[in-house]
């Protein structure tokens, strides 16, 4: 715990929501200090003012509220699809990938505004504590960290809605039930939590999705869409040249008309309990599809083999918080090492729910067709297979004979 003579200003990240602007008040209470507010937009895809009106309500001097998207896309989302990270085989880190950002820009403004801390709303059950706090020590070592969650008594809803009645925060309507699932959303994904879905039995109900419309509901037509790589990242859809934040968001709009980049997860926390999440990735999932395809054809074959056997243990990095850490630094300058010639389109099919590859094409294809053809052919002599599979099979024959 952090000794209270020690602060005098504290850099919160700031939602405007419930539990942040209660955070806010409480940080003035305990620890009778100034507060700076950081609001990052990623993209998702709520009104931010709001957050800055809450917090001159509460007498906060200093507010920022900054659009990175832009910046999420391009240093945090694109690096991690040249590798084509999934944790556990399916999740796309879409709420993982956007902490070491947060996390550096607060750092940032704890600079810039002189603060002696910095300070976060993730819960002591969660994944996001450890990423926000490694991020913060691996940005600045010697910055103070305070965690309400893990300090206050508030440890119940209706303990919070009190909390905010007693020092007139205001409490929408909706929250003061029982809200029926948390929600994380940025350019990349939605995320969501808790309640109705801490049963891994129980269906997740359809008011849970925000993003995509059911698979079943989606159009009876399929959609083609075109996607141009430079140097491993997506850079045009459908000839149309588009930056990261804006090429992102094309391709959310079109996955989540076609019912694509839904998830139900049972998976493994980094603090060692199995938690249930339901992710909406439909721009990345379209994503992962592209870049696999358009690397089938540009990567040879160690390469790619090496990639895909380095991917589970960049990913789980990325889940566990370790953007910064020099072992993912490394990893990914060997992922981008391999990416200076996926370069080319890739025409995908998007039809209820799913990504299916239509065609793919490179100046720089490892593909042969002389060499593939079933035809005759002048390049390939099909004897040199014999001795091929001979030398392969010598050890074979060995341990066959001592059996």
């Amino acid at each position: 715990m952090v000794d209270k003579s020690d602060i005098n200003k504290v850099v919160l990240a700031y939602s405007g929501g419930l539990d942040t602007s209660i955070i806010l008040k409480w940080l003035q209470e305990t620890y009778a200090c100034e507060v700076v507010t950081f609001t990052a937009d990623l993209g998702q895809g709520e009104e931010l003012e709001p957050a800055r009106a809450k917090a001159e309500m509460l007498g906060i001097k200093e507010i920022y509220i900054e659009d990175l998207r832009e910046e999420f896309v391009r240093d945090y989302v694109f690096p991690m699809f040249r590798a084509n990270a999934l944790y556990e085989g399916v999740y796309l880190l879409g709420t993982s990938i956007a902490r070491p950002l947060i996390a550096k820009r607060q750092v940032e403004i704890a600079a810039a505004t002189g603060a002696d801390a910095v300070c976060h709303g993730a819960t002591g059950k969660g994944n996001d504590q450890v990423r926000f706090e490694l991020g913060y020590y691996a940005c600045n070592p010697d910055i103070k960290v305070i965690a309400p969650w893990r300090e206050w008594d508030l440890q119940s809803r209706e303990k919070l809605i009190a909390y905010a009645e007693k020092n007139q925060i205001p409490v929408p309507k909706d929250k003061r039930g029982e809200a029926p699932f948390s929600v994380d959303a940025n350019l990349l994904h939605t995320s969501s939590e808790g309640r109705v879905l801490e049963d891994p039995a129980a269906p997740c109900p359809d008011f849970v999705y925000q993003r995509t419309i059911a698979p079943e509901d989606a159009p009876d037509k399929a959609t083609e869409v075109t996607i141009g790589f430079e140097a491993g990242d997506a850079v045009s859809i459908d000839g149309e040249k588009l930056s990261p934040a804006a090429l992102l968001t094309k391709l959310n709009e079109l996955g989540g008309a076609n019912g694509i980049g839904r998830l139900d997860l049972v998976e493994n926390r980094f603090v060692g309990m199995k938690s249930r999440g339901v992710y909406e990735t439909p721009g990345g999932t379209i994503l992962l599809a592209a870049h696999r395809g358009i690397e089938s054809i540009t990567l040879d074959r160690g390469a790619m083999h090496l990639k895909d056997e380095l991917m589970p243990r960049y990913a789980e990095l990325i889940y566990n918080g370790f953007w910064f850490a020099p072992e993912r630094v490394m990893l990914q300058a060997a992922i981008d090492a391999s990416q200076s010639h996926v370069t080319g389109e890739v025409v995908l099919k998007l039809y209820k729910g799913s990504v299916s590859m239509v065609s793919r094409q490179s100046p720089y294809s490892l593909y042969s067709e002389a060499h593939v053809t079933f035809e005759e052919d002048a390049v390939y002599d099909q004897f040199d297979a014999e001795g091929f599979i001979k030398l392969n099979a010598l050890r074979l024959k060995l341990l066959g004979r001592q059996k």
